[in-house]
């Protein structure tokens, strides 16, 4: 059940207008069950896995919580194969299955282990973490096991960020299943925009992008220079759009019901350096893995490492190169079964380690050119660059092999000056250069990325909700209008285009 999709929208106004129908102690049993039936409307029978796992962390929670020393560990560790396993069975056995054939060809042996062939269980990888987060809270003692198995489930099957996140803490999210929430118009209104506006981002602008993308990372080799240079950039906001539109529903459809999801974007693309971007870009997933990998790898090797130097690099820098490089390794590969995902996570490592090891000799080279870093032309060029590398790393993420990533990395850039040439004498040469199609969604495209950036920079001054909310009647429901109408005349509506991160 895709969240643009009518039988969505239906299912969310009969659950919602239920939920506040119904006393606040049976809630949580119609949220249950609405959620069951949410994720089994795709694979019915996926949810025996994800019953599995939920059976396995209750009984392990409440076991490390009453436990202490080895034990502890024990049940802990029983939580993470038994979460790790399902994940590496259903989404890395085949990738494994394959890398082992090539290396075992290249000895002659020929023998391998069958390829299995099923649909990915959706949402799994989102699940698994959160899960995790479950465990190795209640582990480290800031959080209590869930006795109620049926509440336990909820947490993790609660359909709003079932599919792809937010990647909730036990913390923030298990205490709000037991709080009533009464029926709040201005609330149940906030909530609403923010899903309108996540459809939106959805349907008008990243199904929108989708459109010349695909075109040409389908067929890579029909294209050079600028075509392939467009079609990156537009992925980037391709991305964007369709993963944080999801997350706007998801967090719009909880807040209508009185629940608050943590926020999982904010404005990444204004980041001025690639560490920046992480704090803003997937927070859910990136400060999961900062609390959960990154943290505990550090500490852990930099006790290990007793000299003030190792390997000729200061011990500090040396713990933060192994502990970014495995992060960001796992990062990829939990994105995706190839080593493309794997290319692309260890490319943002790569940026952040560079640029500790370059941020002394940059500050000196900063300071003798005297260029100040707190202007605005500073500002923007380092917008820009990080912009680049996060977009040269989009191309592993989005091409389908790792032959094609490579062939448009090293061709991006040829005949550029030819093709903007061409254009400015002819600008018909456009609809050739740019896509496959007629050049209308790129004309569309060029048009509402602007009006996305406007509405964005708005962000700045606040909640954008609050800022409408603040204007006149008539002011009010003239916004209402044309976003109704950019909507409808720009919106791509085929239901079966489905959210990027659903595949995750």
């Amino acid at each position: 059940m895709l969240f643009n999709s009518l039988q969505f929208i239906l299912f969310f106004v009969i659950v919602t207008t239920l939920y506040f129908s119904i006393r606040h102690k049976y809630r949580w049993i119609l949220l249950l069950i609405s959620s069951c039936y949410f994720y089994m409307a795709f694979v019915p029978v996926y949810i025996l896995i994800l019953l599995f796992t939920s059976i396995v962390d209750y009984f392990a929670g409440i076991a490390i919580e009453k436990s202490n020393g080895g034990r502890k560990k024990f049940y802990l560790a029983i939580t993470l194969v038994a979460n790790i396993g399902v994940l590496g069975f259903f989404k890395y056995y085949n990738f494994l299955n394959e890398n082992i054939a090539f290396l075992l060809g290249g000895f002659g042996i020929q023998d391998r282990m069958p390829f299995l062939s099923y649909i990915l269980p959706i949402g799994l990888s989102f699940h698994t973490f959160q899960a995790m987060s479950y465990a190795i809270e209640i582990y480290r003692g800031n959080f209590k096991a869930e006795r109620k198995f049926g509440m336990y489930f909820l947490y993790e099957m609660f359909y709003p960020r079932l599919v792809a996140g937010p990647i909730e803490r036990p913390q923030n999210l298990l205490h709000q299943f037991y709080e009533p929430h009464k029926f709040d118009m201005v609330r149940v209104s906030s909530g609403l925009q923010l899903m309108a506006w996540g459809l939106f981002k959805k349907l008008v602008i990243a199904d929108r992008l989708a459109i010349i993308v695909n075109n040409v990372y389908e067929f890579p080799t029909n294209f050079e220079g600028i075509s392939l240079a467009i079609a990156t950039v537009f992925f980037a906001f391709q991305v964007y759009c369709d993963f944080s539109g999801y997350t706007d529903i998801a967090i719009g459809a909880a807040e209508v019901m009185g629940f608050k999801l943590m926020t999982n974007f904010n404005r990444p693309y204004l980041s001025k350096s690639i560490a920046e971007f992480w704090q803003r870009w997937h927070i859910s997933l990136s400060t999961w893995l900062r609390d959960y990998l990154y943290l505990p790898l550090a500490y852990s090797t930099s006790r290990k490492l007793k000299k003030e130097t190792f390997l000729g690099i200061k011990t500090d820098y040396a713990v933060y190169i192994y502990a970014t490089m495995i992060t960001f390794l796992i990062c990829g590969l939990w994105h995706g079964s190839s080593w493309n995902f794997v290319i692309w996570g260890g490319l943002h490592g790569i940026f952040l380690i560079v640029a500790l090891l370059t941020s002394r000799p940059k500050a000196r080279m900063y300071k003798k050119l005297g260029i100040n870093k707190q202007g605005s032309a500073f500002r923007i060029s380092q917008i820009l660059v990080t912009f680049s590398l996060v977009s040269l790393a989009w191309v592993f993420f989005r091409a389908n092999t790792l032959q094609d990533a490579l062939y448009i990395c090293t061709h991006m850039f040829t005949g550029i000056a030819a093709n903007i040439r061409e254009v400015l004498h002819n600008h018909a040469a456009i609809k050739t250069i740019i896509t496959l199609d007629s050049g209308r969604n790129f004309a569309f495209s060029m048009i509402l990325l602007p009006l996305f950036f406007w509405i964005e920079s708005l962000q700045r001054k606040g909640d954008v909700r609050d800022l409408v909310r603040q204007q006149p009647v008539f002011k009010r429901y003239f916004i209402y209008y044309i976003f109704i109408m950019v909507f409808i005349l720009f919106g791509v509506f085929d239901s079966s285009r489905q959210f990027i991160y659903f595949q995750f």
